[in-house]
This record gives C-alpha cells, structure tokens and sequence, in this order.
C-alpha cells in the first residue's frame, strides 16, 4: 500500500469510527432505552435483563450504523482534503480523483462483506436472545389459544433435519391442523409428509391420517405410501411451541430460504420474508454505494468544507433510507418484487454516485 493510500485511509477511519458510536449512540437513545425503561416501569425488569437487552440489541442497530458511518467518513475525509487544498495537490501530481479515493471504495467492500457475514451469524442470534429474555423473562407473555401458520424444525448438527409447517395450532386442545413435514438427510430433501391433523399423547405428537412421499430419487415423488397413525418427526412440547416460533430477523439466510419455500408449497403469503431476506444483502451494500456518493460529495471547493460535511450526511442518509422505506412497503404488499424492493435504494443512490464519481474524476 503506497503512503498516499495509507494517508487517506487515515483520514477516513476517524470519521467512520466516530460515526458508528455516534449513530449508534443517537438510534440507543432515541428507540432502545426507551423501551427499556418502559420494562422497568411496566414489569418491573431487573437491571440485570435490561443489561442484557441492551447488549443484545446492539447488533442489529449497528449494522444499520455502518453504511450512515461509511458516508460521514468518506465526506469528512475528502472534504477536509479539498479544504486544506491537499486534493488539488494531489491531482496536479497526475493522480485521478478515481485512484485517490480507491483506498475508501476498498475500505467500503470490505466493511460491506464483512457486515453481511455479521448480518448473518451474530445478528439473528442475538436477536433471538433479546426476544427471548423479553418474552419469557420480564413479560412472561402468555401464548393465545390458536396461533396460525405454525414453523417448527428440529438441527442435526448444523443442519436443519425436520422442518414441519401447520396451518393452525390450538393450545387448548394441542392439536396441530393441516400439516406439512420437509425431512432431510445431509442438507438433502428425502421425504415429505402431509397429515390432516396432529395430537400430544402425553409423550410426542401423532399425526393422523396422512401420506409420505419419498423424494430421495429426485424432485418427483418415487413413493407414496399413506397411515393412519404416525410419530410426527418434532421434538417440541406443547408448552414450547410458541417460544419455538420465530420472527424473520431472527433466522439466518439459510432458514429463511427454507421456511419460504414451505411455506409458499402450502399457499402461504411470503413477501415479507423475501424482502427480509434481500435486506440481508442490501442493507450491507449500502455501505459501498454510500462510499461512491459520499467521496465525490467531500470534494467541495469552499475551504471549511468539512464542517459541513455531518449536515450533507444527514440528507443523503434520510433519502435513502426513504427510498428504502417505500421500497420495502411496496415489496411487502407485493406491489413489485421482493428483490427489486430491497435493492431498490442502493441502485438509485448506486446510479447517483457513479455518476458523481465520474463527474468528479472528469
């Protein structure tokens, strides 16, 4: 790395630095101790579980820092290069604007691919955790009688070998209604079952009335053979079967992609889901696309330019995330799809900031 990038590298970590804590600071305590207050008050939660809640509720509010965070940075770092007249050195030297803000467009992929795996292993975890410490430890809710489209799975491993889809459950009666079973062998579909109705004798839950297919030779069905009685493959108890049910920001890619295909097999609405899934690659993205916005943005050709630099942050960041709001809106009520919704800001403000890149670099 020449010492020219190393330089302005420097310049941008600072900002970028100061902005994750300062948005991450701003989102904790505009929305997170609110809340938490409000358990306090309402349910008497111990210091300990708000502790915990708000630990637990920082990643999934600093993912959405780092692209907000990447702007700030690019902006300061290009704008107090322009004011102190270092840019025009620089140029004048024979460097293209395009190669001098190479080391940000790096650093931005960089923090993009790094958000998504982030995104996927820590986030959905500790979502789950957050849920789970407010609903069964501060507000002990209780589950309704009949919950509807009921997801159930049971890991082998590392990998999912039973995922089982139910229409409908009844508490009261423990009954499951209108069932699907995936089960897999090595990551594999191998059969799928499909029962009327299920019940708890006390020890597991059979299923009645049914018929298994055998899926391990292909896509179509090999074999089919129906039962009258059989031991649905879910080891949850009746008592778990809502603390087992899980929101979309609580799985990783993997099962969401496996929940919407069964659930789209049982006519089931999915929009949401699928622009939950796309977000897991958007939302990190935008890191890179705010990167092309924010260096050409930096360069203005007043001195002082960098004090300006947090209030230009402030309006792009509100238009994306605008454009992302409306977006996700229509993809889920399946006005547009569920791809183009979630990507929608990040190829507008893409198609902004290469073009101003290429302005720029004129």
């Amino acid at each position: 790395m020449r010492i020219l990038d190393k330089y302005i590298l420097k310049e941008f970590i600072g900002p970028f630095l100061f902005g994750v804590c300062a948005f991450t600071s701003v989102f904790v305590g505009t929305g997170t101790l609110y809340r938490i207050a409000n358990l306090i008050n309402q349910y008497g939660a111990s210091l300990w579980a708000a502790a915990r809640v708000l630990i637990l509720a920082l990643p999934s509010i600093v993912v959405v820092t780092f692209p907000m965070s990447v702007l700030l940075g690019s902006l300061m770092a290009f704008g107090r290069l322009s004011g102190s007249s270092e840019i025009i050195v620089m140029r004048s030297g024979g460097q293209n604007f395009i190669r001098l803000a190479m080391p940000v467009f790096i650093a931005a992929l960089i923090i993009s691919l790094g958000t998504t795996a982030f995104n996927e292993y820590v986030v959905p975890k500790a979502n789950n955790a957050y849920n789970t410490i407010i609903n069964e430890e501060i507000t002990k809710s209780v589950a309704p009688a009949t919950q509807d489209h009921i997801i159930l799975k049971n890991i082998k491993g590392s990998d999912i070998s039973s995922l089982m889809y139910a229409r409908q459950y009844n508490a009261e009666s423990k009954e499951l209604r209108d069932i699907t079973i995936q089960e897999f062998e090595n990551d594999v579909l191998m059969r799928v079952e499909k029962a009327d109705r299920a019940d708890w004798d006390g020890e597991k839950w059979v299923m009645h009335e049914g018929v298994i297919y055998d899926v391990s030779v292909g896509q179509e069905a090999a074999r089919t053979m129906k039962f009258r009685n059989q031991t649905l493959p879910i080891s949850q108890k009746p008592n778990k079967i809502n603390a087992a049910q899980q929101s979309p920001d609580e799985l990783t890619i993997r099962e969401l992609q496996e929940q919407i295909r069964l659930l789209e097999e049982n006519d089931v609405n999915t929009n949401k889901m699928k622009v939950e899934m796309y977000n897991r690659f958007s939302m990190p993205l935008a890191s890179l696309v705010c990167a092309f916005v924010g260096a050409p943005l930096g360069l203005q050709k007043q001195r002082g330019s960098s004090s300006i630099g947090f209030g230009i942050s402030v309006v792009v960041i509100f238009i994306y995330y605008t454009i992302m709001t409306l977006g996700n809106a229509l993809g889920n009520g399946g006005k547009i799809p569920a791809g183009i919704a979630a990507f929608l800001p990040d190829i507008i403000c893409g198609i902004a900031g290469i073009y101003l890149v290429y302005k720029k670099s004129k």
